[in-house]
């Protein structure tokens, strides 16, 4: 008998998530399936890899029925949530005979026009590809019942609010809305104050164990950064490495350069296609490259294993984004260890972070002896031309990250 008996599910549900490995509910879906079951509005506050994907999929599961038309949409903030999402409902529902589709923007609008015209009981989708294809009329969502808001707070970092609106507006007045966000900002207040019916807030702590989670930082110049970074990546004892940039440049001009140096590691950042995108996250994932670059569109909504070590080479503006950053470790019981680089620029933006959250513990770390690196410079300065950043490496050492290969994984929460 499974722990997940005691919420009411259909046994088909129930087999299902005995099947896929969950034993012992989270603590959001502790909180969060029984309400959702019994049919009311949620506003669950909860950290991406939490488990609420499961939440509230089994709501979703058990209240959709084949061929009667859309009954269930999950808007999102990113293609590779929605692709997620959609994963993860499609196991939930193997038993149920009923169909999952995403939607989201950056590939061809056809092949989406062609499955939604093929029939679907539940669409995950982004606010903007939605848009679209309601504005085109491709697809109907006059029979959604229930309505999830996934990482609300970052959908409307990402400018969705006046989209999200217009689809809330298009679905059912009588349906079911669940809220889930890793914080509950003022818009989000004012968006469930006026779209949602009575809706029971629940609260669950954050993944990541402090006292698991390690976090240094370094003060350095900003050109010794790269020598840094490569270092650390070849010493530390360590699982899957992600490195934070603010910018889509920085992340190009690090990964480029770390390739440069023999260091295994991949990058992604919006500008990337979504065929590029997803490839990228399967090697990641797969554990065939020991380092992702990535600005903070990696931060939020994606899970991803076996995060040993978490690396700011950018400090973030705003310190919420920090907070999301390093919850991508020590996390599921697991150590893991936060490095932040400071130069002159980051300062600012590490006292804000300082200033937020004061229980933060962030010791400071003396600067080792750096070895000498190659340096691509960007080619609007100087084309085809390296310069050297650091101190000589005359042994010629290859950097590695090939132990990543063959990191075992764990089953991702849904």
């Amino acid at each position: 008998m499974s722990v997940f008996d005691k919420f009411g599910l259909s046994q088909e549900l129930n087999s299902t998530i005995n099947s896929l490995g969950f034993t012992k509910p989270t603590q959001i879906q502790e909180k969060s399936i029984p309400h959702i079951i019994a049919g009311k509005d949620v506003i669950g506050e909860s950290a991406t890899g939490s488990g609420k994907t499961l939440a509230f999929g089994c709501g979703i599961v058990e209240k959709v029925v084949p061929n009667a038309g859309l009954q269930a949409l999950v808007l999102v903030p990113t293609r590779e949530l929605a692709e997620q999402v959609k994963e993860s409902l499609k196991e939930l529902s193997r038993q149920n005979r009923v169909r999952v589709i995403s939607v989201y923007g950056g590939v061809s609008i056809n092949p989406q026009i062609d499955d939604l015209q093929r029939g679907a009981e539940i669409a995950v989708a982004t606010p903007g590809r939605l848009l679209d294809h309601l504005n085109r009329r491709t697809i109907n969502i006059s029979s959604v019942k229930i309505l999830v808001l996934d990482e609300a707070d970052r959908m409307l970092d990402m400018g969705f609010i006046d989209d999200i609106k217009q689809i809330i507006k298009s679905c059912p007045k009588k349906r079911q809305t669940l809220f889930f966000s890793a914080t509950i900002s003022s818009n989000i207040k004012n968006l469930t104050d006026r779209y949602m019916n009575n809706p029971i807030r629940v609260s669950a702590v954050k993944m990541v164990d402090p006292k698991k989670l390690k976090q240094v930082y370094y003060s350095i110049a900003k050109n010794s950064k790269l020598s840094l970074l490569a270092h650390l990546l070849q010493h530390e004892n360590s699982g899957l490495a992600m490195i934070f940039c603010n910018s889509r440049k920085t992340t190009d001009f690090v990964v480029k350069n770390l390739r440069a140096n023999r260091i295994s590691a991949i990058a992604i950042h919006g500008g990337f296609s979504q065929n590029k995108r997803s490839r990228t996250m399967q090697i990641f994932n797969n554990a065939k490259a020991g380092a992702l670059i990535c600005t903070d569109v990696a931060a939020r909504g994606l899970h991803i294993e076996n995060v040993s070590h978490v690396y700011n080479y950018e400090i973030p503006k705003d310190p919420k984004d920090y907070v999301h950053r390093i919850g991508r470790t020590a996390r599921a019981g697991e150590e893991g260890k936060v490095v932040n680089f400071l130069c002159e620029y980051d300062y600012d933006n590490f006292s804000r972070i300082l200033s937020e959250y004061r229980e933060f513990t962030i010791e400071k770390q003396e600067k080792p002896a750096l070895q000498q690196v190659v340096v691509r410079m960007d080619e609007n300065n100087r084309r085809g031309q390296f310069h050297r950043q650091g101190f000589n490496n005359s042994r010629g050492q290859r950097p590695g990250f090939n132990s990543y290969r063959g990191v075992s994984k764990k089953r991702q929460s849904l």
